[in-house]
């Protein structure tokens, strides 16, 4: 986690004034719950929400002596106090803490995520539309294939950003847990009425079962969740890469009055917050496998999750926050150049017909392997020789033997290729698409 791709908001969750402003609410809600059963005195819990404060650097400067952060807390707590703090933290160990904070963070960085999801959605549903006819060649193994439209490929982003979406409403609910059930996770030593008032007032669902520790296959869930929205962010921006190549040039990153492109090279535009984002996406997938790792802990509770939680736990949502503004920003300003678009279409001087070819043949008598061999043969021509594909299979006997003049020309109309496009665009957005 670092400033230059780091935003304000997200990474204040993990500020410590943040953690340990939570860690009090989590034993001033616990104390107020002991209350209530007549475990320790009203008064007690009145005070310690009245008194109760701490200071970052007076907490670090106990744990140096003490070398732990819980406890440092507590005492610092009771500075302020005084002695009813011995009430506080009354049958609660330290992960009753450490992980219902954690679940606190996670659902509010899960909030921030979605709600720059949200923002990326609205930006390519606008340019979807935008772009909903406009013809470009569509490619498989990067080489040309078929007509699409430009804004097909962004609604096909579109509806994939959705899915993830969904994915992250799901791991923020599964995340969004509270364990108060004390050493080993019995309540041998508190209530569980204590652990349903303190999930209640952080709008966390009590945890069924954990043991000492919230079981770590919601942390790697959540992580993995990250994980497959990085991974579709660098799919976009991976294809954004490819269209802005200097041989294609069908869309580009808005380049800026001023921006400079290369050091050497004064004419370079470059698609560098594409190649940025492909590099972030690294970095939040990276968390995924030690999220994963973590699950498996050593009976009740050990601590190798810890570390590496303090970790993962800012820097891959930092980062994903990040990036999905990024991606938003590229796609609100991306330039489209519809006439390049064109100019790749005819490219290989209709070769990007054939298909619709080989099916007329079929439909003429013509078997589909007989067929296959007569418009590959002209096709093949075509690739080695750069001429029209349409004069070819006029000029072939075999073809215009079954196919007439009128026909053959009708089969390389590019309508036909966006006939569906209403139709795909109502089942991504709806019927207002």
């Amino acid at each position: 986690m670092i400033p230059r791709y780091t935003r304000e908001k997200m990474a204040s969750i993990w500020a410590p004034e943040n953690k340990f402003r939570i860690w009090f609410e989590i034993e001033a809600h616990a104390c107020d719950a002991q209350a209530e059963l007549g475990v320790i005195p009203r008064e007690a819990a009145e005070k310690v929400w009245k008194y109760g404060a701490f200071e970052v650097e007076r907490i670090d400067e106990i744990e140096r002596e003490v070398k732990h952060d819980v406890i440092a807390f507590l005492t610092n707590l009771a500075e302020h106090v005084g002695p009813e703090a011995r009430f506080v933290h009354q049958g609660m160990t330290s992960s009753d803490v450490l992980d219902t904070c954690l679940a606190v963070q996670l659902a509010q960085a899960a909030d921030i995520l979605l709600e720059d999801m949200d923002a990326l959605l609205a930006a390519l549903k606008k340019r979807a539309l935008e772009h909903k006819y406009t013809l470009c060649i569509g490619r498989s193994h990067g080489i040309h294939a078929e007509p699409v439209t430009f804004g097909l490929k962004l609604a096909s982003a579109y509806a994939e950003f959705s899915r993830n979406r969904e994915r992250l409403l799901n791991a923020r609910r599964d995340i969004a847990t509270c364990a108060i059930s004390g050493a080993v996770g019995t309540f041998a030593n508190i209530d569980p009425r204590v652990e349903e008032h303190v999930a209640r007032k952080l709008g966390l669902a009590p945890e069924p079962i954990s043991t000492q520790v919230i079981p770590r296959d919601r942390h790697a869930m959540f992580f993995a969740t990250l994980g497959v929205i990085a991974s579709s962010i660098e799919r976009l921006a991976v294809e954004i890469r490819h269209l802005q190549r200097t041989e294609v040039l069908e869309a580009e990153e808005y380049f800026s009055p001023g921006q400079k492109g290369s050091s050497a090279m004064p004419h370079k535009r470059n698609p560098i917050l594409s190649e940025n984002l492909t590099g972030l996406a690294r970095l939040v997938r990276m968390a995924v496998i030690p999220a994963m790792e973590n699950v498996a802990l050593w009976h009740e509770r050990d601590i190798s999750h810890s570390s590496v939680e303090r970790g993962i736990g800012p820097d891959a949502t930092v980062t994903l926050d990040f990036a999905l503004a990024r991606l938003t920003n590229v796609i609100e300003k991306l330039v489209v150049y519809p006439e390049n678009m064109r100019r790749n279409l005819d490219l290989l001087g209709g070769l990007v017909h054939s298909q619709r070819v080989l099916l007329a043949l079929t439909q003429a008598g013509i078997s589909r392997e007989d067929a296959y061999r007569l418009v590959q043969r002209n096709a093949m021509q075509v690739w080695e020789k750069r001429v029209s594909f349409l004069d070819l299979l006029k000029q072939d006997k075999d073809v215009a033997g079954a196919l007439d003049e009128e026909m053959l020309e009708s089969l390389f109309d590019d309508s036909y290729h966006t006939k569906n496009v209403d139709y795909i665009f109502r089942r991504v957005f709806g019927e207002t698409a």
